[in-house]
């Protein structure tokens, strides 16, 4: 039995019971409460806590327990009580414990991969950009540990590793968004994306603008040419397996509209529309921190989008790589066209699996709102991966790509335009015009997040302000379900 040792707070579980707040059981640990248990429930109840869902309530310590306070995170109905609810929960306590040095938790009791990851990912921050004069107090700053009850001290330790890994690789995908369009450019993205590769002992490849010219990258160099900071093309491979899956993601690293320049108002939340391409490079990096028995390849264009004498126009047409050429009739609807070359790219490689991941549409928002990805593709992996996705709790949501709507983004000059004339079912044309780069015979999803990749209110849950690194974990889950096949 691991007990509470030298810790200043213990985190416990408390469910919304009919007759008030009870402690969520585990009996590994009844004798950590001890006699302390009924003292501890009469405090809860005395001061109103009511278990509800990541409601949180504070009380001193009752004598004897061996810490300064307790704190009860609520986790709603024991029967309704899941593994993302205690990650949640979890993610609530790891939110308030400021300042603490040292915590403990029964949470572990209900699930200890997911009480690691709430924890973990709760107690996230973001500070590099900081003076002294607004850095965190230390009575501000993130609990530093966080140790978990489990009945012996080898009990869990696989568990424990894969959860850790998972919330480091969401936080990694959490610190590039974060990180403002001064400090990651393309070239510096590729360069920091490389430099994390190397050292995890991937393959690497990367293109700058003359090697994206001499190859053909239409798409990514229309998008760049407006910008000082020209783009870049990275790939990334882990080899794994014989299975073979491509991951794309949009690199976007900030995006004003271009030409068709956005509305001010906003826009520096721009500073996400990569996204996409953050949560591909951290989901290849984990895969190969899991040693997962299969290939992975991340396949990631990036570009800054900026109106200047250089940029490309509405009315331009460019020639994707692969040689389709497109109409551009709104700048603003770049992601696609950086996509298109990306996936025609991974393609090459014969991938049994295809999967892009973009913060590419307001439209996504407008249909399913700020928290819930919409996946379209091939029928059954795009329902697939909205399954995995709703099981782990990222809740991503299956679409249609309706067939009417491909003929709104014919062009009268080339192949394809780059939008419809119209704004109806704007998330699912974009999944339609990435869909004609899709090599045939290949399982394909295409994951949009515009609004569930950057949280622009309050926290919730183990979601802070800015970077949330959705869709990290619903990638690795997917990618474990190949594994697994």
């Amino acid at each position: 039995m691991v007990g509470i040792g030298d810790a200043d707070v213990l985190v416990v579980g408390l469910f919304n019971g009919e007759d008030g707040p009870e402690l969520a059981p585990s009996d590994a640990f009844e004798d950590v409460l001890g006699d302390a248990r009924d003292v501890l429930v009469e405090q809860l109840r005395a001061v109103g806590a009511k278990g509800k869902g990541e409601e949180l309530t504070r009380v001193p310590a009752p004598e004897g327990l061996g810490v300064t306070s307790v704190l009860a995170v609520g986790l709603g109905a024991a029967d309704q009580v899941d593994a993302e609810q205690v990650r949640k929960s979890a993610g609530a306590a790891g939110r308030a414990l400021t300042g603490v040095g040292t915590a403990v938790t029964t949470l572990s009791g209900l699930d200890l991969g997911a009480a690691a990851e709430g924890f973990y990912l709760g107690a996230y921050s973001f500070t590099p950009f900081k003076s002294d004069k607004s850095a965190p107090k230390p009575d501000e700053q993130p609990v530093r540990r966080v140790e978990f009850l489990v009945p012996t001290p080898e009990s869990g330790a696989e568990e424990l590793f894969r959860a850790q890994a998972i919330a480091e690789a969401v936080a990694t995908t959490r610190d590039f968004v974060n990180t403002p369009p001064s400090h990651l450019y393309p070239a510096e993205f590729a360069s920091r994306a490389q430099q994390l590769a190397e050292a995890a002992g991937l393959e690497v490849e990367v293109l700058d603008e003359n090697a994206l010219e001499a190859g053909g990258y239409g798409g990514i160099l229309g998008v760049g040419k407006g910008s000082s900071r020209p783009p870049r093309l990275i790939r990334l491979t882990y080899r794994g397996g014989d299975k073979k899956v491509a991951l794309i993601g949009k690199g976007v690293t900030f995006d004003t509209g271009g030409i068709s320049i956005k509305p001010a108002a906003n826009m520096e939340n721009m500073t996400s529309d990569m996204g996409g391409a953050a949560a591909v490079i951290a989901t290849t990096l984990l895969a190969a921190r899991l040693s997962l028995p299969i290939t992975v390849t991340a396949t990631v264009p990036m570009a800054e989008n900026m109106p200047s004498a250089t940029a490309q126009r509405p009315g331009d047409v460019l020639t994707q790589y692969g040689g389709i050429t497109v109409e551009v009739i709104n700048t603003d609807a770049e992601g696609r066209l950086i996509m298109a070359d990306a996936i025609v790219r991974a393609g090459e490689d014969d991938p049994d699996y295809l999967i892009d991941v973009a913060t590419l549409t307001g439209a996504q928002m407008v249909a399913l709102g700020t928290r819930t990805p919409g996946v379209m593709g091939t029928d059954e992996f795009r329902d697939r991966v909205a399954r995995i996705s709703q099981q782990i709790g990222e809740n991503a949501w299956a679409m249609p790509l309706p067939a009417e709507l491909r003929a709104d983004l014919n062009s009268k000059v080339a192949d394809l335009a780059n939008v419809a004339p119209h704004r109806w079912g704007g998330m699912l044309s974009a999944g339609l015009f990435l869909k004609e780069f899709v090599p045939e015979n290949v399982q394909w999803a295409h994951l949009d997040v515009a609004g569930p990749a950057y949280n622009t209110g309050g926290p919730f849950g183990y979601i802070g302000k800015g970077g949330t690194g959705v869709p990290v974990r619903t990638l690795i889950a997917v990618l474990d379900d190949i594994a697994s096949e």
